[in-house]
Parts: structure tokens; sequence; C-alpha cells
């Protein structure tokens, strides 16, 4: 393998590995066979595999949300492409009200391990339906697992565990991150979900982002750091389950906290994260906790008016400045 891989090729090489290691491994989605993926994020799948394993699908959400539970209820472990994480409003009853239920409803008998993988947030100006970062949605729904990964090597290690879980997850791919770089992991790697990493060390501030956040506030850290103030970022990786124990032991070195994320503010996860902290890790505190979020507004499609709403650089670092003077 290359020195280096995208974050695009890493979606389908882990898609691959799971593939050659377990035949009840399926892949369907819209144009993800012949094409590739409209994102080009199942290349080469159909090659290696064929149509008895890669399925392109009718133009219908619901349709592949559906063949996907039933396929997982007898033994097989789909992964389901939506094209646009937007478009799971069109199969929300599969995803939020049958499919995480099935296994508490039948207390265990029937499992649905499947992977519904999604393109996900903003950036690029695609406009307000066709550039949200949904992972809010699927928080709130009991009996799904949340994964947001922002490096090609996660990618691939956090496909593995998803695909591999006898619960459903929703993977979260972010469409700005396609094109980024990485090492790619060795093989049979696999990264646990709900294991945040601690990707920049810091001892004034920590910052907890997730998805396209990650870079975003790797680039405040870089300039904070140049005024003095050494900011901690962690990747949550994953918001279900939840890795609240890094983030409280992180906020022991550092007692302030921000959140980064771009889900809109209101509903957003960063509400959550701030609320265990709260009740886990008040006295751990210094300072109020923060959030830079997403404005709650429909997303313009003009690039100038998209940066006023989702989170930038210079928004992280003015808020950490409040945060270092208080």
């Amino acid at each position: 393998m290359a020195d280096v891989i995208t974050y695009r090729e890493a979606v389908a090489e882990g898609i691959a590995r799971e593939m050659r290691r377990d035949a009840s491994v399926v892949c369907l989605g819209e144009d993800i066979a012949a094409a590739g993926g409209v994102f080009k994020t199942t290349t080469g799948l159909l090659e290696e595999f064929g149509p008895g394993r890669v399925w392109d699908t009718p133009i219908s959400e619901q349709a592949i949300a559906g063949a996907a539970m039933g396929a997982a209820m007898t033994g097989m472990r789909p992964v389901a492409e939506i094209m646009f994480s937007d478009f799971l409003a069109c199969c929300w009853d599969y995803l939020a009200n049958e499919i995480p239920k099935v296994r508490y409803m039948t207390g265990g008998q029937v499992t649905v391990p499947l992977v519904v993988r999604t393109a996900n947030g903003g950036g690029l100006g695609f406009g307000a339906q066709h550039s949200q970062a949904t992972e809010n949605w699927a928080l709130t729904v009991p009996g799904l697992k949340v994964a947001a990964p922002a490096t090609p090597a996660d990618v691939i290690g956090m496909l593995a565990a998803a695909i591999r879980s006898e619960d459903p997850v929703v993977f979260f791919e972010h469409k700005g991150l396609f094109a980024t770089k990485g090492p790619p992991p060795p093989p049979g790697h696999v990264v646990e979900l709900g294991r945040a990493a601690v990707v920049r060390e810091g001892a004034d501030v920590t910052l907890v982002a997730l998805a396209s956040m990650v870079p975003l506030a790797l680039k405040a850290a870089d300039v904070l750091a140049g005024e003095g103030i050494e900011a901690e970022v962690i990747d949550l990786r994953c918001l279900v389950p939840l890795d609240a124990a890094t983030v409280l032991a992180s906020l022991e070195k550092t007692s302030r906290l921000l959140t980064v994320e771009e889900n809109p503010y209101q509903g957003g996860w960063g509400a959550t994260v701030v609320s265990v902290v709260a009740d886990e890790g008040f006295a751990l505190l210094d300072a109020p906790v923060r959030r830079v979020a997403g404005e709650c507004v429909p997303l313009p499609f003009a690039d100038a008016l998209e940066e006023q709403v989702i989170p930038t650089v210079d928004k992280v670092v003015t808020e950490v400045r409040r945060l270092a003077a208080y």
C-alpha cells in the first residue's frame, strides 16, 4: 500500500478489508457499484467482490434502509450508503423507529448488525439540503451507535469495528475531509468504538472536537500556541458510545473546556458533553464551559455566508482567549 491514503480511499479500503474477512458483509446504495460511489468512496468494490455482494439500488432511502434491515436480521452484515446525511430524514422511520429497537424488542433473539454510511457536513457550498452535519439527529435515538472519523486510519479502523458490531452503527464520513491524506493503518487495524483520541497535548484548555472540526481545532491550537496558550485537542471519534472519561481526565490538567462542533448550537452534541462535565466534573472547572457550534439557520449556498454559520479557526481562537483570560 502507498505511504499515504486519502480519506475517500480509506472508506473503500476499510469496507474491502471487512468484505475479504467476512463473506456475510455486503454493500448497497445508490451508484455504489459500477460508478464507485458519487464521492468515489466505493471504488473497486464491484470489481473485486462482484454484483452478488455490491448492490446498486433505486433512488429510495427507505428501500435501502429497509433492505439493509431485513438482510441484517437474516444473517448478513450490510453496509448501506445514504448518499447525503440530510437524506437520513427520508428513511427516518427505519433508522429511528425500527432498526435500533429490534434487538431490545425481541429480547436479544434478533440482532441488526448493519452500518449506515453517509456523507456529512458543510463547508463546500452545497446548500441547505446537502450540507448539514446531522450527527445530533442520530444521537437522540437510543440503540444506535454514532461514529464520525477524522483521519484515514480512523476511517479504516472504525469501519472494522462498526461492521463487526452486533448493534446498528451510523457512520458519518465528512465531505470536507474526503481529499485529506494520512498514513494507512497496518492490516487488522481496529479502532474500538467509544474511545476518544488525544491528538494534541496541552495544559491550558481542552478543545473537544469531532470529524472536520478536529483539524480545525488543531489549527486553532497552533495559533494559540503562538500566544502562549497550550490547548489540548480531543478527537471524540464517537458520540455513542461517548468517551467522557478522556474529556474529564483532560480537564484535570486544563480546568477549561471548549466544545467545537458543526452541529447547530441548539441540540448539538456539545450540549451533551457539557452536561456530563457539569454532572461529573464540575469541581475540575476554573471557568465557564463554552461551545463553538453552527448557527441555528439553514446553511447558505454562498461561501462567504456559509463561513458565517459554521465554526472557523478565528471563532475558536476568540473563545479560547476569553476562557484563558477568565
